[in-house]
């Protein structure tokens, strides 16, 4: 059985009588919202239902039930964090979990207030979890693996039939997820006016998508590289299926560790994955993979510029969870980095923020809709909990432009 492992097990939320240190801890909890001012919470808690803030038909209104008092301590002396591991042992649940994420960044002294209080406490231990996952060569791939090794039949159930797991491009509303996939990757080639000419370098291979539509559709060659064994194996058989071993050309090798160059080079939402510490030999090493002449794109989840210094000395759920030695740049920051360190320039930035919300809201629909396969995998229901917390986290965040998506051309 495949499960999460969470620092401080407990079983699924039951009957459980409140201990003095809960009791304190809801008075913490209850004082931070008290401060919420735009939309309105409804908490529920056995024969209470507290209202927060005010209705505001801009704001969100969202109830929140908890199911076991140990919710408020979860929260309390752990954060966003505890907060989450609450949310997987079944502590609490809501109604709209997207629209509660968006609640709390729409206020964000309450969000804050709820990281700094006694959560303060929690911080070394988390740093410690996080500095264990330094991507070293090592910690790069057991750090990938303990994401994209999960298994590429779960990841085949919600994603689409390119396996493209970063956010597409609603070029119509009414636009599928494939069709939108297919529109990202198009915008991707003609940015970098691939053709048969082009040797394209690509950073992260993901399950092969890119490299196949490159080859397929504009003629060019690709030599692409992961440091996921799962998603070597199948990226290497969808190239044999397509007949495109003699375009394609795949690799098991750490970024640092390529040589030669190329015309082209494309990196699509990997460089969030290697570490505030390796952005700088990231793109000196991009530079020093192009030809003279050669031209990149990124495509990246940046966190604003404005909170970026705060953000790096933080960890946060997707750090703890979902993406372990990760860490999120700016956009400034990349700019800054390929400015100091690389004779490259930018000569395009796109921002595809919103689009990447709508992306989340398909794959999460995808994930419960084939939820009983799902199950029959072996994932426990902590694990599936974790899994919707994730993907509402994000989706929030994304809508309301906390984090956001960019390409850009250097």
């Amino acid at each position: 059985m495949k499960s999460v492992s969470l620092s401080s097990p407990r079983h699924l939320a039951g009957t459980v009588k409140p201990t003095a240190l809960d009791g304190l801890a809801r008075r913490l909890v209850l004082r931070q919202l008290e401060r919420l001012e735009l939309g309105e919470l409804r908490l529920a808690d056995g024969a209470d239902d507290i209202r927060f803030g005010r209705p505001d038909p801009a704001a969100p209104a969202v109830r929140l039930t908890v199911a076991d008092p140990r919710f408020y301590s979860e929260l309390a002396f752990g954060g966003s964090i505890g907060a989450a591991e609450a949310y997987m042992h079944g502590y609490w649940h809501c109604d709209d979990l997207v629209a509660l994420v968006r609640l709390l960044l729409q206020n964000r002294a309450v969000l804050d207030g709820m990281e700094g209080g006694a959560a303060r406490f929690t911080i070394p231990l988390q740093k410690l979890f996080h500095w264990v996952n330094r991507n070293t060569h090592e910690g790069a791939r057991r750090n990938i693996a303990a994401h994209y090794d999960l298994g590429n039949a779960f990841f085949a159930l919600w994603l689409d039939e390119t396996m493209m797991y970063s956010s597409a491009i609603f070029e119509r509303p009414e636009m599928s997820l494939h069709e939108a996939q297919l529109a990202r990757l198009d915008r991707v080639c003609r940015k970098l006016h691939l053709g048969p000419n082009d040797h394209v370098l690509e950073i992260g291979t993901g399950w092969g998508g890119f490299a196949l539509h490159a080859a397929r559709h504009y003629g060019c060659r690709v030599t692409t590289t992961t440091i996921s064994r799962e998603q070597y194996e199948l990226a290497r058989q969808r190239v044999v299926d397509a007949g495109m071993h003699d375009r394609i050309t795949l690799l098991l090798e750490d970024f640092r560790d390529l040589r030669g160059q190329y015309d082209k080079l494309v990196s699509i939402e990997m460089i969030e994955a290697i570490g505030h510490d390796l952005f700088v030999p990231y793109f000196r090493q991009c530079s020093d993979l192009l030809k003279p002449d050669g031209a990149m794109l990124i495509q990246a989840i940046t966190i604003t510029d404005q909170r970026y210094q705060a953000y790096r000395k933080s960890i946060d759920f997707i750090q703890r969870y979902i993406f372990p030695g990760s860490g999120l740049p700016s956009s400034a920051v990349m700019s800054d980095a390929v400015a100091r360190h690389t004779d490259m320039r930018l000569l395009d930035l796109e921002d595809i923020g919103l689009h990447y919300a709508t992306t989340l809201r398909h794959w999460r629909r995808n994930f419960f809709a084939r939820i009983d396969e799902v199950r029959r995998q072996g994932y426990a229901e902590p694990f599936i909990r974790m899994w919707e917390f994730y993907l509402c986290y994000c989706e929030g965040a994304f809508l309301e432009r906390a984090i956001s998506d960019v390409q850009i051309v250097f």
